[in-house]
């Protein structure tokens, strides 16, 4: 989730939204990675859920290597990727957790509660600025509420019901 993303992912991520809004897509994550040869990696889903297709990653990327190259917001030459979020998806919005809710995820905060950093369960939802989880591995019944300050990342579960949800247009990946 990279919830405290490089200067340069959230400058990145202000210059591209409205362009990507305009032309029907969503921001989902954007990620720098490398050193000398930095990759930006620009993860991106309709706005109408449908399904991502090589055609729509190659728009997105034509569009959004032109916007780049003009507002040039990391100082060194890099490699652009542009892909869709895949199934087993990043959750990087809170709208994400109400989304996917009766899904399983796997989440990492920045810092441990009731000492602990992981968690894996069934969504439940938000409740205001807190996801809600019903845990795998603790007593049946147990739900937890994190808040979502302190995701450092999440992700969905590849699991049956996600996919025969994503088969069925009940989830989009």
């Amino acid at each position: 989730m990279e919830q405290t993303p490089s200067k340069h992912a959230e400058r990145i991520a202000a210059i591209i939204a409205d362009p990507l809004a305009g032309l029907g897509y969503d921001l989902v994550r954007v990620h720098l990675s490398g050193g000398r040869a930095p990759v930006v990696q620009i993860m991106v889903e309709r706005a109408d859920r449908m399904g991502m297709t090589v055609d729509d990653c190659a728009a997105v990327s034509r569009t959004l290597s032109a916007i780049l190259d003009v507002e040039d917001p990391v100082p060194s030459s890099y490699t652009l990727e542009v892909s869709s979020p895949g199934i087993d998806r990043p959750l990087t919005r809170l709208t994400d957790f109400q989304r996917f809710a009766g899904h399983v995820a796997r989440i990492d905060l920045q810092r441990p509660i009731d000492g602990r950093k992981r968690f894996k369960g069934t969504l439940l939802g938000v409740d205001g600025e807190a996801v809600r989880v019903a845990l795998d591995d603790t007593l049946p019944g147990a739900t937890v509420s994190l808040p979502y300050a302190e995701i450092a990342r999440a992700k969905l579960v590849l699991t049956d019901a996600l996919i025969a949800a994503v088969e069925n247009g009940r989830a989009s990946g």
